[in-house]
């Protein structure tokens, strides 16, 4: 009786457990598994569960019957399903899969093609990498290659845990862990929403490549996620992602320039350090012969300033690691120049065309009209970019028709200096692919080897020196942007060597994640916005790149002296930009130019406000505590020297319609250690100020702690302080209202 009990318990809590392990397999799945997770796919090629054993976490969603698989046809091609079914884009299911080996062979509904996935399984990840494609019954057509648009080999529908990387693809908690990551340049990984999950897939565009791609499945804990994408980027030989994100500099803000040269660098230097900037990023133009967004695409025509060119350019760069400071390049890597060698006087064949059109009747060189065999319906119509290229030459058109006959009208021919030329009938051209950006450069066609032959350049350039880059213009590249935006980049980053410490760029797609370690800077924005479309655009950027396990740049930061339109660059408005993304662990930049700086009576208070706050992000002096209170967007913050030469973070707050509505003067109240006090100073000037306080109301200081002499006025009842740079009061025996009141009834005395 005892052993039958025995065996009873026994069994029920078999039951039990069988009931709380949502694995239980059948005995025709198909289970992955190491130390870290287990994942199943059910033989009718589902994906049933993906734990994460350490914590026996199910990752899925149960019950939603999600294909691991899909093929995407651009019409059916089998010729009973072509004629059973619409002729369109169309998405047949994975319905089957089976393990030989270490491979999976995965069956589609309705069509009679199989693909081979290899599986590789160490012990930090899963490798899946699609290697070909089987048909299992006779077509009836000519064909071998799978005739599909798109394709997923690997889907798999995470629940949602809270936090969500749409460019890392991870979806993540404090606990776990699931990314979908690229191992190659050519895998997509991508995701679709569900109802209380995400699709995390990864796969291949047949305008890219079919097989031989590769994507990794990370399941770990939160913490280790980083660890075990640096072990994929390691086996798999892409960039340090991971490392970078943990080098010393990862969150250091950097001085911006377009005008250095070996011959003013000391003044640069001079005023980065005075910032406390440990970077220096330097705009091709300065070294290059180049205007603008006018890539030369000669790499040896060097600005009059070097008259040794690289070897200037390598003893400037010197120069300024002689300083402790680093220095990065910035470049725009997929554009050509109208002006360079590749578009005039003959245009290059490798720059990218939107369109191609056919000649309908032959073309002389005096032609001023057009004719195409295809409607030009929706070809650009904006400024500067009306562009044909036919041949040797380049051609503007005034407009065009979209009913018959077709034809371009209104041509001005060989513009850009390009050479004119004569074609026949069915000659066939296209529509030049000119950046919607100024519209002074033309995007490389990125099947080509022309951004092959820009790489070999700019890794010349950098030879000489450069430890960081920016790559501006990244969306200037022909779709599928997935691939292309990140592909751009990646064709540069991968011939710079020594590999840089960290990039930037104007645009990403997940795999630049392994090389754009300080995501996008933002374009400047005017003083009286700053602070507004900081909180609208970086501000809420920063969860969401936090959410991907990295940063932003809330830079770029304009430079600008006050005036009659404009007060200019003011120290709250450093002081913001910088202490909110502080609170995200990201960096600042600013657009540097020492005459300018020179000229702006508040630039050593303005640059005071780096130098604190970049001492701050070097130390990681910021607690958690101080970095959540500082995202509040509506409370403002000042980083105070005290008494002691220490650091004290306080929020503050603005005095507004100083002495009676006034510009000239700016005012915060804040309080520390139980006293109330007010930081101010004059937008543009060295003035006095009367306050209708008497002189015992206040102390006034030049820094936290040193004193300085005030003036009473005339009748004793008033005080007269000098206002000009940053100083400080502290109030005694006055309250908050009284002390702001003295301020809205101030005389500015001249």
């Amino acid at each position: 009786m005892k052993r039958f009990l025995l065996l009873l318990l026994m069994s029920t809590s078999i039951y039990f457990m069988s009931c709380a392990d949502k694995t239980v397999n059948n005995t025709d799945d198909v289970v992955i598994e190491n130390d870290q997770m287990k994942l199943v796919i059910t033989s009718d090629g589902i994906a049933k569960s993906l734990i994460y054993k350490p914590g026996n976490i199910e990752c899925l969603i149960q019950g939603k019957k999600v294909p691991v698989s899909t093929i995407t046809e651009p019409r059916p091609y089998q010729n009973e399903v072509k004629l059973a079914y619409p002729n369109k884009k169309t998405t047949f299911k994975s319905n089957s899969v089976r393990k030989e080996g270490d491979k999976l062979v995965i069956g589609y509904e309705l069509i009679p093609w199989e693909a081979t996935v290899s599986v590789k399984i160490t012990p930090d990840y899963f490798a899946f990498t699609l290697e070909a494609f089987n048909l299992t019954e006779d077509y009836g057509i000519s064909m071998t290659e799978p005739p599909i648009s798109e394709m997923w080999f690997l889907r798999l529908p995470v629940r949602n845990l809270g936090h969500w990387g749409d460019w890392l693809n991870v979806i993540w908690d404090d606990k776990v862990a699931v990314n979908v990551l690229a191992a190659d340049p050519c895998a997509n990984a991508d995701s679709e929403e569900g109802e209380g999950y995400r699709i995390l897939q990864a796969g291949v565009d047949e305008k890219v490549k079919l097989t031989g791609v590769t994507a990794a499945l990370i399941t770990s804990a939160k913490d280790e996620l980083l660890d075990k994408i640096a072990i994929v980027e390691e086996d798999y030989k892409l960039p340090h992602g991971v490392v970078s994100r943990r080098h010393d500099l990862y969150n250091a803000s950097y001085y911006w320039t377009a005008n250095v040269t070996p011959v003013n660098v000391d003044e640069h230097i001079k005023y980065a350090k005075m910032g406390g900037f440990r970077l220096m990023n330097i705009y091709y133009p300065v070294f290059l012969e180049s205007r603008g967004y006018r890539l030369i695409g000669n790499y040896d025509v060097y600005r009059s300033e070097y008259p040794n060119g690289k070897a200037d350019l390598k003893a400037m760069l010197a120069k300024i690691k002689a300083a402790g400071i680093t220095p990065g390049c910035h470049f725009l890597h997929s554009h050509i120049g109208r002006d360079s060698k590749y578009v005039t006087p003959i245009p290059d064949h490798r720059l990218n065309l939107l369109r191609i059109f056919t000649l309908k009747q032959p073309l002389s060189k005096t032609d001023t009209t057009i004719y195409v065999e295809q409607n030009p319906q929706n070809s650009t119509m904006a400024r500067n970019r009306r562009v044909l290229k036919i041949g040797t030459e380049l051609i503007s058109y005034r407009g065009y028709t979209t009913t018959p006959p077709y034809m371009f009208y209104g041509c001005e021919r060989g513009i850009d200096k390009t050479t004119i030329n004569a074609q026949p009938a069915g000659y066939m051209f296209g529509l030049l692919d000119v950046s919607e950006f100024g519209a002074t450069s033309v995007y490389i066609d990125q099947y080509s080897d022309l951004q092959d032959e820009v790489a070999d350049g700019i890794a010349d350039l950098w030879d000489a020196g450069f430890e960081f880059i920016y790559f501006d213009g990244s969306e200037g590249v022909n779709p599928p942007f997935w691939y292309h935006v990140s592909g751009a980049q990646y064709r540069v980053f991968n011939k710079l060597k020594p590999e840089p410490i960290f990039a930037e760029g104007a645009a990403k797609t997940h795999f630049s994640w392994h090389m754009l370690t300080g995501g996008n800077a933002f374009d400047i924005f005017s003083p009286e916005k700053l602070k507004e479309e900081t909180i609208k655009h970086p501000f809420r950027e920063a969860p969401r790149m936090q959410d991907n396990f990295t940063r932003l740049n809330f830079g770029w930061l304009g430079y600008w002296l006050p005036g009659e339109k404009t007060i200019g660059t003011q120290p709250d408005q450093l002081e913001f930009v910088t202490s909110k993304a502080a609170a995200w662990d990201c960096p600042v930049s600013i657009h540097a130019d020492p005459a300018t700086l020179a000229k702006h009576p508040r630039t050593a208070d303005n640059f005071e406000v780096f130098r604190r706050w970049e001492e701050v992000r070097a130390k990681k002096w910021l607690t958690n505590e101080q970095k959540n209170m500082l995202r509040n967007a509506k409370q403002e913050f000042t980083l105070l020297l005290n008494e002691k030469n220490e650091f004290e973070l306080v929020p503050y707050d603005k005095i507004m319609n100083i002495a009676d509505g006034s510009r000239e003067v700016i005012a915060f109240t804040f309080e520390r250690n139980k006293d109330l006090y007010a930081v101010y100073w004059h937008i543009s000037g060295d003035k006095k100020m009367e306050l209708p306080l008497k002189p015992g109301d206040l102390t006034l200081m030049e820094d936290l702690g040193k004193e300085i002499q005030i003036q009473s006025g005339q009748n004793g009842q008033n005080t007269i302080i000098p206002v000009g740079n940053r100083r400080y009061i502290k109030a005694n025996k006055i309250t908050k209202d009284e002390l702001i009141t003295a301020f809205k009834n101030a005389k500015i005395l001249d």
